[in-house]
């Protein structure tokens, strides 16, 4: 689609383009917080039955309430005013079509001090320099055929509606814009929806860019803006309570070998892989809400029995002591017990496939994606092993690898699964793969960094397997520090001798950092890959997906001097490793 024409308009000189600073607006810094608020606001239109444009002065009450029946700080109530407005217009917004819309993104989103770009009378005209994440944004807005601008512009944007140039404006701004923005937005009746910048400043801000992806590509063609994934998270849970396990099971946990197994079955454990069984298949029905049927929920549980599978042999291999916080299968019945009990686990998930009653066709294949699934994961798991055998330093194109084998494979078989269920086509299929191995990656390596730096159930660097940041601490350390590095690499010494050491070296080689943006650069590269889906739904269901499972607790930065998907258009992304 080429993007729209804009004929000069004249600005009223009442109307500032760019409003005197303001003092700051209070919005949650976590996106945890702001999803779980979302979802609340998303459930209160709902209940309310709020018809847009919801006035001014009503949003300002219903923000209100959501404050009190939250439990708030009531410096929110803005930011729940915006989220209100946001809801009422939401499915009237999915309606009108792409190139009907208007975005609107700030200059403040720009790198200021290195931004070669110049201005027009409607604002900023982008370089596509590399410096900031703004090309990426206007790059996919105008290849599904938004008008874009990049400017404080109320007065362009009233007068684009007024006319009929665009019938609805998605638009980014700190809370003081669009605190003045929306009495007119009101008086026009404009469908629209806000994304509040996460701070007041005038330059280099930040913006929670995975609501705004999400916003952007929101149609009423993508049925997924009506699926409630939380809901259906939840529904998935269910499935793996003893009672409903024993009813899928039939009379597998009558002997004592199944009991153990259905048992770690049932243990904690995030589902993430049946879950993405389900939310695939059902993002290719017509009806959103059409029941999951038990050969589905029987293909789930057996992703979540390979899973399973693949983690009481991996504890073995790896020695852990602990998983979910608990005793490891193996401390606890013994590594014989342990190793059947996996290896019964894999024959049970090929047994619940092959008992489902769809087309021997379909059935087929079902069995030859789960079986080139184990088949990949074994290799990439047996990298690792052979290499313990004679340990040595590994550079971080190895570990990537070894990544790619080891753990895209799973959510790989996951959703090729749920879509083979749903009987998608060959071209689905191969997007789904690529979708897979920037996914796992990407998941690996925050499982990486939450093990070294957060409270993950393992730590590579105490263990002392293949982790991408110790390859990237050791590519760029030297002298006395190299020394150390190999050292434990080869197992010459242990993590708990040199701690210290290599979180210092880990500080000073800034493996850390890099490690943050190669994530960053992966989960980008994910989403890049889904450009070519024409399947409206199953590409927003993907897309969402990456938000849900990379949910963090801090602010994501948006406009910084290296890009993450400049570095995800990279070759294995290379920049970023060396």
């Amino acid at each position: 689609m080429v993007p729209m024409k804009f004929e000069p308009i004249k600005i009223p000189k009442t109307i500032q383009l760019r409003p005197e600073r303001a003092p700051q607006k209070t919005i949650p810094q976590t996106k945890a917080e702001r999803d779980q608020i979302k979802a609340f606001v998303q459930h209160y239109v709902k209940t309310e039955k709020l018809v847009p444009p919801v006035p001014f002065a009503d949003l300002k009450v219903h923000g209100d309430h959501v404050i009190e029946q939250m439990g708030l700080d009531p410096a929110y109530r803005d930011f729940c005013g915006v989220l209100i407005s946001n809801e009422s217009w939401r499915d009237i917004l999915a309606t009108i079509p792409f190139h009907r819309r208007l975005m609107l993104i700030p200059v403040c989103l720009r790198h200021e001090k290195e931004c070669p770009a110049p201005f027009d009378e409607f604002g900023l005209l982008c370089k596509q320099c590399g410096k900031c994440s703004i090309h990426e944004l206007k790059e996919e807005a105008e290849r599904l055929g938004y008008a874009m601008l990049i400017a404080e512009g109320t007065p362009i944007v009233l007068k684009l509606i007024e006319t009929g140039q665009v019938d609805a404006v998605v638009g980014v701004s700190c809370l003081n814009v669009l605190e003045r923005v929306f009495p007119y937005m009101e008086t026009a009746a404009a469908p629209g929806i806000a994304i509040p910048l996460l701070q007041d400043d005038c330059a280099d801000t930040n913006i929670d860019i995975d609501w705004l992806w999400d916003v952007i590509h929101l149609t009423s063609d993508d049925r997924t803006h009506r699926m409630d994934l939380n809901q259906l998270r939840e529904e998935v849970a269910s499935w793996f309570t003893p009672p409903a396990l024993a009813a899928l099971a039939g009379d597998a946990i009558t002997d004592a070998t199944g009991k153990i197994a259905y048992d770690w079955l049932a243990r904690d454990g995030k589902r993430w892989r049946p879950f993405l069984t389900a939310c695939t298949w059902q993002a290719y029905q017509e009806n959103p809400d059409t029941e999951i049927p038990l050969d589905l929920k029987k293909v789930a549980v057996a992703v979540e029995c390979f899973h399973k599978a693949s983690l009481i042999h991996d504890d073995i291999e790896d020695c852990d002591a602990i998983r979910y916080g608990e005793k490891t299968l193996h401390e606890e019945y013994d590594v014989p017990v342990a190793l059947n009990v996996g290896d019964y686990l894999l024959g049970e998930g090929y047994r619940l496939i092959a008992e489902t009653s769809v087309d021997p066709a379909i059935k087929a294949n079902l069995l030859h994606i789960a079986a080139l699934g184990h088949r990949t994961l074994s290799i990439g798991q047996g990298e690792e092993l052979i290499w313990s055998l004679h340990p040595k330093p590994m550079t971080t194109t190895k570990v990537l690898d070894i990544f790619r084998r080891k753990t895209a494979p799973a959510f790989e078989v996951a959703l090729h699964l749920g879509a083979a269920f749903a009987e998608a086509d060959d071209m689905d299929m191969r997007t789904i793969q690529q979708y897979s191995e920037a996914l796992g990656v990407a998941y690996q390596i925050r499982d990486d960094l939450e093990d070294i730096f957060g409270e993950g159930d393992s730590n590579d660097a105490q263990d002392m397997r293949p982790s991408l940041l110790l390859a990237m601490a050791y590519e760029k350390s030297r002298g006395t520090d190299r020394d150390i590095m190999t050292g434990l690499w080869s197992k010459e010494r242990t993590f708990d001798e040199c701690e210290d050491d290599v979180r210092r070296i880990l500080e000073t080689t800034n493996a850390r950092q890099k490690a943050s943006d190669l994530l960053e650069a992966y989960k980008e590269e994910a989403v890049r890959s889904l450009r070519m889906l024409e399947h409206a739904t199953i590409k927003g269901l993907l897309r969402r997906v990456i938000g849900k499972i990379f949910t963090d607790d801090t602010p994501e930065t948006f406009c910084h001097e290296f890009t993450t998907g400049n570095a995800a258009s990279r070759p294995v992304v290379a920049e970023l490793v060396e």
